[in-house]
């Protein structure tokens, strides 16, 4: 399974095709409550490559919400978790999708799956994991954004528990 990750995250990074995007720099809270409950919190770091390459296009042509795009990435916990992923965003301006007129705010969604290893840290229950994400980013003057997340890893109840976890994440994104 490491291997076609490997594979496919290498593929992914070379494909000519897929130039243009985002190279995504994150740190974060990894297994946040929100309930008072005890959890295994550690930091989060996180790098994705989001390609500006549209795969599906599923919605009206006048509106650029439904170009479902590529990414690839890692996380890497405090506690020696790691979990490998590729999935698919889309993007949208918030100011275009409230108002009608561009803004620097950006809202980004994105699912994945991947390969998570516990490393010394949380039981997740599988480790095949899935990843829901919702983000807004404020692009910067040079084109570069600031970025707030909100995550959620699951199994979807294909291991024999699911405890799942939350992230709140901060980001730095780079142009490439």
């Amino acid at each position: 399974m490491r291997n076609f990750l490997f594979f496919l995250f290498s593929f992914l990074w070379s494909f000519p095709a897929l130039t243009g995007g985002y190279d995504v720099f994150g740190i974060g809270f990894f297994d946040v409550k929100f309930d008072g409950s005890s959890s295994n919190q550690a930091t989060d770091f996180r790098y994705e490559r989001r390609f500006d390459k549209t795969l599906f296009d599923i919605g009206p042509e006048e509106d650029n919400f439904f170009y479902l795009k590529p990414f690839t990435g890692i996380e890497i916990t405090s506690d020696s978790a790691s979990y490998f992923i590729v999935g698919i965003y889309l993007e949208d301006n918030l100011g275009q999708l409230f108002t009608g007129e561009e803004s620097d705010y950006v809202f980004t969604p994105s699912f994945g799956v991947g390969y998570y290893d516990d490393g010394d840290g949380k039981k997740l229950g599988n480790n095949i994991e899935f990843r829901t994400t919702l983000e807004i980013s404020y692009k910067l003057e040079n084109n570069n954004r600031i970025a707030t997340s909100f995550g959620h890893i699951s199994n979807a109840n294909i291991g024999n528990k699911n405890p799942g976890v939350e992230i709140i994440s901060f980001s730095y994104q780079i142009p490439f």
